[in-house]
């Protein structure tokens, strides 16, 4: 895949994350079954697969674009999907929250009056102090303290976090060495997907890493500390 904007941040950094969760579950699949008949003929996971479709997508289960769910490459790609949405992308537009919207002026969250129209006192008022009356339309004082206190709250890590590629528990979720093995490669991955980051963001040419106001782009860093990081890739969606 080439970008048609390679000064994309999100884009050229979630591709380097896909690549990588992408790489990882094909080994799992590819260990638990040795051909696309055994997806085929693996009940369990084909009556997940129309509980999926006919049930949670109801609406859409006539659609054309489902995978039909009989070789390894469409349960590979399925299973990439499902963790990139859980993880990755749910991290790219969560945990910058606070820092992108924190400051009510910069990113108000409604608007209690209409454009003023050319001639009318709103209009005059509005070219008398445009100041005033832009903290007048945006989101009230109650409201933006409410705002601000969700907003700090969604964009903050627990102290238990579990971060894409690592396990609290170890080796413990599975007795087979080769995925146990295979998930460490992933691991490793993503700590050199995270050093090449970085040095994209040290990269003066790369100007929408920074924009005008100088903030790095880091929402796509897998790993993290405790608090409002403006980082990190949890292993899964926590609300």
């Amino acid at each position: 895949i080439r970008l048609l904007i390679e000064d994309y941040p999100y884009a050229s950094d979630g591709l380097e994350i896909w690549a990588a969760i992408k790489s990882w579950i094909g080994e799992y699949v590819n260990f638990y079954y040795n051909s696309d008949a055994a997806i085929a003929q693996d009940s369990e996971l084909q009556a997940f697969w129309k509980e999926v479709v006919d049930v949670g997508h109801g609406d859409l289960k006539n659609a054309t674009w489902w995978f039909k769910m009989q070789t390894r490459t469409e349960l590979i790609e399925a299973c990439t999907i499902l963790i990139w949405m859980a993880s990755a992308l749910h991290a790219a537009v969560n945990f910058g929250q606070y820092p992108y919207g924190g400051y009510i002026v910069s990113r108000p969250t409604k608007t209690r009056r209409f454009i003023p129209e050319k001639g009318s006192y709103e209009y005059d008022e509005l070219a008398k102090d445009y100041q005033k009356t832009y903290l007048r339309t945006i989101t009230p004082k109650n409201d933006t303290l409410q705002n601000m206190a969700t907003m700090e709250a969604l964009s903050t890590h627990v102290s238990d976090e579990q971060y894409l590629g690592h396990r609290i528990e170890g080796d413990l979720w599975t007795s087979d060495s080769e995925p146990a093995e295979a998930y460490k490669k992933f691991g490793r991955k993503l700590i050199e997907i995270e050093e090449k980051l970085v040095q994209r963001n040290n990269d003066e040419s790369l100007r929408n890493r920074y924009g005008p106001v100088k903030m790095p782009y880091t929402l796509l860093h897998p790993s993290s500390e405790q608090g409002m990081t403006f980082r990190g890739i949890p292993n899964s969606i926590s609300i």
